[in-house]
């Protein structure tokens, strides 16, 4: 991004937020959250997830607070019963005033005759058709662009050949929707340059225990000697299941996200979620006040982090670098 198109993003939503900073007393906003594969009992400020947390503990520094001037309505993987697409069409007839989509969904809400501002949390927003720059996205969706594209998958498998320099066939395991998208392009392209064999591992949506059994069953059978696990909202779900179910073939493997390595997992490199859902509400904040999305310019994750579990290292008979051990911003031993 340019820096005079950044700036003049920023002046315009300076003064956006100028034109209504005071709210009528008394009165109660709506947001709308869609994330469905996360269960909706997550999505508050007491969650034992703390990026929820970090969301509503923002949105409540900045003045609103669920139950007394904030009403959010939760569409989660208890409410999908019928797929994405559905569920992003009760949020259609639900009309909120704002809606949060986590992860891919987004695109579900442009040209839907979405008449609501959208934030969200996502891949490359220009890719997805979301935005027409990330300095002014030009529509009616803004948010936060985690770079899932080739440098975030091209640092995790250069840092699991570190690990594990005798890798030679890697599983890509995502759900299907992040496999035949923007991830699944990333990681080919990053593969093909390396010379590195890649089997995909593509899960269908919702994923089941038992898809996550056999998809790493099929990485067996295939020859795949290491996994690297896509970032979905699905896989937090899963962070005790998933390490488990790799950690049992014996493969190195790396994760997305810090709580998979909690969990018994070997590595991860891993945006903040926390800081990101920070900045989430901050955009939440600017549009209930008045802003206009199509001028709030998309944040970019620039802050990552390296974890590495020295137990599931040494339980796998491998000796971890100094170099890596090094650079590790989180160790657990």
């Amino acid at each position: 991004m340019r820096r005079r198109e950044f700036i003049a993003g920023a002046m315009a939503v300076a003064a956006g937020v100028s034109r209504a900073l005071a709210q009528p007393a008394g009165v109660s906003r709506r947001l709308a959250i869609f994330s469905p594969s996360e269960p909706s009992t997550l999505m508050h400020e007491k969650s034992e997830n703390r990026y929820y947390r970090a969301l509503f503990e923002q949105l409540r520094r900045l003045g609103h607070i669920e139950g007394q001037n904030l009403k959010v309505e939760k569409f989660g993987r208890d409410q999908n019963k019928s797929g994405p697409a559905a569920l992003a069409a009760d949020v259609l007839r639900s009309n909120p005033e704002i809606v949060y989509v986590v992860g891919p969904g987004a695109v579900l809400f442009k040209n839907a005759n979405a008449k609501f501002p959208v934030v969200t949390l996502t891949a490359d927003p220009i890719a997805q058709g979301l935005a027409q720059s990330l300095a002014r996205p030009g529509g009616n969706i803004t948010g936060v662009s985690v770079d899932t594209g080739p440098s975030i998958h091209g640092k995790r498998i250069a840092l699991l050949r570190e690990m594990f320099p005798a890798m030679s066939k890697l599983g890509f395991l995502t759900l299907r929707m992040g496999w035949e998208g923007i991830q699944g392009q990333a990681v080919r392209a990053v593969a093909q340059t390396t010379a590195i064999g890649l089997i995909g591992l593509p899960l269908e949506f919702p994923a089941s225990e038992a898809d996550y059994r056999s998809a790493v069953a099929q990485a067996l059978r295939d020859g795949a000697d290491a996994i690297m696990v896509g970032d979905t909202p699905d896989v937090m779900r899963n962070r005790e299941l998933i390490p488990e179910l790799i950690g049992a073939t014996k493969l190195p493997a790396i994760y997305p996200f810090f709580e998979l390595v909690e969990s018994g997992g070997l590595m991860a490199y891993s945006f903040d979620l926390a800081e990101l859902n920070k900045q989430v509400a901050n955009d939440i904040d600017a549009i209930l006040r008045g802003a206009n999305p199509a001028e709030i310019p998309f944040y970019q994750a620039t802050k990552f982090e390296l974890s590495v579990n020295l137990k599931t290292a040494k339980t796998l008979g491998l000796n971890v670098p100094a170099t890596l051990l090094a650079s590790a911003d989180r160790v657990i031993e």
